[in-house]
Order: structure tokens, then C-alpha cells, then sequence
């Protein structure tokens, strides 16, 4: 992996992880994507960490495929993979997006800046999104003549509806940070000079909370969305047994009857 594309810093039970490439707002590359995978995977199995972070270096949160990168493949046709090797080499890379939606920690996306095509679709796989107030969100894929990678169009349809999905793909128009909030594209906005300090302090009141259980509510949440009622409610019966026995549960029961604040320990 090329080290500088993604920087990454553990610390308070927070894993961080820093898309940086700042001169080209973030333009994501095969490095930076496979460095995501592998850190996002080692994290899933990390009981040490409790919430991860993904935020953009500079002004900008991820400005979606590199352009540049984008023409000179154009003008390499002949030396071009198969598609079928150029298919599993993308599914391979959007692993990244599939584990920010399942793995059993929360995932926060800090938008500071531009979040555009398959940046938008990165942050939409997370499970909360805070934009700075100077933030702005599009899809971005017609503008240069793709059909859209990384979830984005499953994750976006669930956030607003099909036909708001649509007009978002389809015209490709950039949205500011009061209109992504209004549509529930993001959960919060806050002042952009204040962004870091209200993620960090979010991403930390989520890491010292009770882990166990916010595992299972992911998972719930995530079945919420294709399951139906019956199979939900056997699968948050089973959810709400297994985190009784938890020491956070019990933790949590000592703590309310001693009027004092939980110490949760993620067992």
C-alpha cells in the first residue's frame, strides 16, 4: 500500500482513518482502496477498537475516481485487462463499502469538504454522517459517463427513496450540507471549524459505550432492511438474551441503581 494514501491512527478506542491526497481532493486510488479494505477488516476483529472514523485530508472529503487516472486508461485500451478481471478487480476494492456497512462497529464519515461519486458512496456505507456546514454531496457517475460503484445506489435509495435516488443519479447535481440534511443524507451538520472536535467527541462517546450491544443493534438495523417483521423479532429476541449476559448489561444495571455513570468494558 502506498503508505501516504491513507493514513491511519488509533486512539481512545477510535480508529481513524484519513483518505490523503489533498492536491486531488482525494481522489481515490487502488492503494488507498486496498489499504482500506485490509485496515477495515483487521478492525471487524479488533476488540480494542470500538468506532471508526473516516474523514479526508485537506478541504475535501473524497472527490470520487481520479480523473487523471480515468484518461489514461482510456488511452490504453489495447493493454486493458478482460472485463471479467477488471469486474473482480472493482468488487474486490467496493469489499471496503461492505464492510463499513457490517462490520460490528459503528462507522462515522466526518465530511469536510466535496464527498462526490464513489466518495458519496463511501460515506453513505457508513452507519452516521456529520458534514461540516461548508460540505457538499453529489453522485457525480453521469457527469463522466459511469453507471456508479460502491453501493451508492443501494444505500442512497434507502436513505430517501427510490425516486429521490433517481433524480440524484440521473442529473448528477451537487447538494449543500442543509439540503443533505433536510433529505437525511447526513445525520448532523455542524460549523466546519468545529467538525473535528464534535466527530472526535462523538466517535469517543460511541467507543465507551456498551460495544456488545451496539454490535447487535448494527446487525438488527441492517436486517431491518431486507427481513420481515417475523424473522426481525426472532432475531431480536435472540440479540436481547445474548446481551443480557453481557458484563456491559450487568455493568449497566450496577450503575442505575448506584446513580453512578457506566463502565462499559465491550464484554
Amino acid at each position: 500500500m502506498a503508505a501516504e494514501d491513507l493514513l491511519t491512527e488509533r486512539r481512545d478506542g477510535v480508529l481513524y482513518l484519513t483518505l490523503n491526497r489533498p492536491e486531488k481532493l482525494n481522489a481515490l486510488s487502488e492503494p488507498m482502496l486496498a489499504g482500506l479494505v485490509v485496515e477495515l477488516s483487521e478492525a471487524a476483529r479488533d476488540h480494542g477498537v470500538g468506532a471508526v472514523v473516516m474523514r479526508g485530508a485537506g478541504r475535501a472529503f473524497c472527490a470520487g475516481g481520479d480523473i487523471t487516472h480515468m484518461n489514461e486508461r482510456a488511452r490504453q485500451e489495447a493493454a486493458r485487462p478482460a472485463i471479467e478481471q477488471q469486474a473482480a478487480r472493482l468488487r474486490g476494492l467496493e469489499e471496503s463499502s461492505l464492510l463499513l456497512h457490517e462490520m460490528p462497529k459503528v462507522t462515522i464519515a466526518a465530511l469536510n469538504g466535496p464527498a462526490v461519486g464513489a466518495g458519496l458512496s463511501l460515506a453513505l456505507a457508513c452507519d452516521l454522517r456529520i458534514a461540516a456546514d461548508t460540505a457538499r454531496l453529489g453522485t457525480g457517475f453521469a457527469r463522466v459517463g459511469y453507471s456508479g460503484d460502491f453501493g451508492g445506489s443501494w444505500t442512497l435509495t434507502r436513505l430517501v427513496g427510490t425516486g429521490k435516488a433517481r433524480e440524484l443519479y440521473f442529473l448528477a447535481e451537487m447538494i449543500d450540507a442543509a439540503q443533505a440534511l433536510a433529505l437525511g443524507i447526513v445525520n448532523r451538520v455542524v460549523p466546519a471549524t468545529s467538525l473535528e472536535a464534535e466527530v472526535e467527541a462523538l466517535a469517543c462517546r460511541i467507543a465507551g459505550g456498551p460495544r456488545v450491544a451496539y454490535a447487535y443493534m448494527k446487525a438488527n438495523l441492517n436486517a431491518a432492511l431486507t427481513s420481515d417483521l417475523r424473522a426481525l423479532l426472532e432475531r431480536e429476541a435472540l440479540g436481547q438474551t445474548l446481551t443480557g449476559l453481557s458484563e456491559d448489561h450487568r455493568e449497566a444495571v450496577r450503575a442505575f441503581l448506584e446513580k453512578r455513570a457506566p463502565r462499559f468494558t465491550g464484554r
